[in-house]
């Protein structure tokens, strides 16, 4: 099996950035969660909620993006460095998912997904650089609040928009997974101002930055 050196890891990064950000990301080709599913016929405030709340995901599966291309480059471990990249070409599957919802809602995804991505592989660079252990507690710890939203938002969303809620349902199976997977690599769970004050503060910031722009 190749290594690959910090070069290589680097420019494969930038790859995978410019295909978030402005291509078509390479995913899994698993069934699309809504295939079959009829196009709903929604009043304007349904389909405004239903854009807002999609383009939300999808500005969190950016940030998804970001926050495992920097741990995976600065894993210790080849295990954990490929559990990263195998979870990050799942996420891919939401990018998919979440853009083509918008397309059919005739809406946008978020204007600042570079901003999103650039501050969340910071980030997730900086967990890998704290140890394997932080890094995973911290994939845990995100796809714990992931699913906590993605529940809110099916709460949210109208019942008719059945297309939208198969993508969150799945999501939703698909982050939970993620985050038992980081635990069971040898993830710790995260400080408590880290998990409780930090981390869902800025959660919040793009969230209701993504729901408008």
């Amino acid at each position: 099996m190749r290594r690959y050196s910090t070069t290589d890891r680097l420019l494969t990064a930038c790859d995978e950035a410019l295909c978030t950000l402005f291509g078509r990301p390479r995913a899994t080709e698993r069934p699309h969660p809504a295939a079959g599913l009829a196009e709903p016929e929604l009043d304007d405030n349904a389909r405004r909620l239903s854009a807002a709340l999609m383009r939300i995901n999808h500005a969190g599966e950016v940030a998804a993006q970001g926050l495992y291309q920097g741990q995976a480059i600065t894993a210790r471990s080849d295990e954990v460095r490929r559990s990263m990249e195998h979870s990050a070409r799942e996420e891919n599957d939401h990018l998919v998912w979440c853009q083509d919802r918008l397309e059919a809602l005739g809406s946008h995804t978020s204007w600042l997904n570079p901003v999103w991505y650039t501050g969340s592989f910071a980030i997730g660079a900086l967990a890998g650089w704290a140890g394997d252990k932080w890094s995973l507690g911290f994939v845990n710890e995100t796809e714990q609040q992931v699913v906590r939203h993605l529940d809110e938002h099916l709460e949210r969303m109208v019942p008719e928009d059945q297309p939208s809620r198969a993508v969150l349902e799945q999501m939703k199976i698909d982050e939970a997974h993620h985050g038992e997977m980081a635990m069971s690599l040898g993830g710790v769970d995260l400080p408590w101002p880290v998990r409780r004050l930090v981390m869902p503060m800025v959660s919040k910031t793009m969230t209701r930055t993504a729901y408008w722009v």
